[in-house]
């Protein structure tokens, strides 16, 4: 059904799951293109503006990508003392730097893109989601394999942020153990590792394998919420670490640092949504937290009803 015309409309579908999805309606196509990697098309749509499709799923567009991009960035960034590198694999439509770019503290923000198709698109269709990063003199673009680019640098990163497409086909390797272990490596003391995590009630079971893996991987993993209205979901994110943990912060922290560092057109982030995103209903705890803490969580809830039944 992706695609149908409806009267010189189209309407267009996102699955969720094998039984469940949502629907945008778009007044026309701007463009469909099969480059070395993907199926990239754009569409005008009267609610989300331009809209960006990878493979046949939503990916971002015009009048809400600041809910997905200020919340991969964000939370883990501003928790961060002093951020100066940060490296964003994928991100071609340049939204995660240019939230990078906010900080002032940040002296080079490295984006490794596979397929220069998107940068390319990204420029001449979606100025309202990059706003000129890539003209900005502290972004590096390469071009190329974010698993080699990992493997091979020497560089060490205040942030590591995945901003991929959902783990289908060959990115997959990129939510393996084995890099998850390599972008450990290559981050600087103190740093951390952000990336979404998949929908929790569309995809529960994408959820809790990945945040298994990398509580396999970091000492502090911290995953966190919110919807996605392009997406149509509730969606997961985790800031992963051995040192930081932005549950640490308080809301009133948070606001400090933002107005300290003088962080302009924040349209989500705010020292009550950083404290708020980590706040899980225990459906999803359940389903990120490890064996142990589920098993400690058990015996309070035990424990609970045993002193209530005295």
């Amino acid at each position: 059904m992706n695609g149908l015309d409806l009267v010189g409309e189209h309407l267009i579908t996102e699955a969720l799951n094998e039984s469940t999805g949502f629907h945008v309606r778009a007044t026309r196509k701007l463009g469909e293109w099969q480059t070395k990697f993907q199926k990239l098309e754009i569409y005008e749509t009267p609610h989300y503006g331009r809209m960006l499709r990878l493979d046949g799923c939503n990916t971002t567009s015009e009048r809400e990508e600041f809910v997905y991009h200020e919340n991969l960035i964000h939370p883990a960034l501003t928790a961060h003392a002093a951020p100066r590198k940060v490296l964003v694999i994928g991100g071609g439509d340049g939204g995660a730097c240019e939230e990078v770019l906010k900080h002032p503290s940040v002296e080079q923000v490295t984006v490794c893109e596979i397929d220069e198709d998107v940068i390319r698109v990204a420029k001449e269709y979606f100025f309202d989601v990059h706003r000129g990063a890539f003209d900005n003199p502290r972004l590096r673009v390469v071009i190329g394999d974010g698993m080699k680019f990992i493997r091979e640098t020497q560089e060490r990163f205040d942030l590591i942020a995945l901003d991929l497409n959902d783990p289908i086909g060959p990115v997959q390797a990129l939510y393996a153990t084995e890099f998850f272990h390599q972008c450990r490596t290559a981050l600087a003391p103190g740093g951390a590792l952000v990336l979404h995590i998949g929908a929790p009630v569309a995809r529960p079971e994408r959820v809790a394998d990945i945040a298994q893996r990398l509580n396999g991987v970091f000492r502090i993993v911290r995953p966190y919420t919110m919807y996605i209205p392009l997406y149509g979901a509730q969606w997961a994110m985790a800031v992963c670490s051995d040192k930081l943990d932005p549950k640490a912060l308080t809301a009133d922290e948070i606001d400090r640092r933002i107005e300290a560092r003088r962080l302009q057109d924040l349209r989500f982030y705010n020292g009550e949504t950083h404290e708020g995103v980590f706040a899980l209903p225990n459906f999803i705890r359940d389903l990120v937290n490890p064996p142990r803490l589920k098993q400690q969580a058990r015996g309070r809830r035990l424990g609970v009803v045993q002193a209530v039944a005295k």
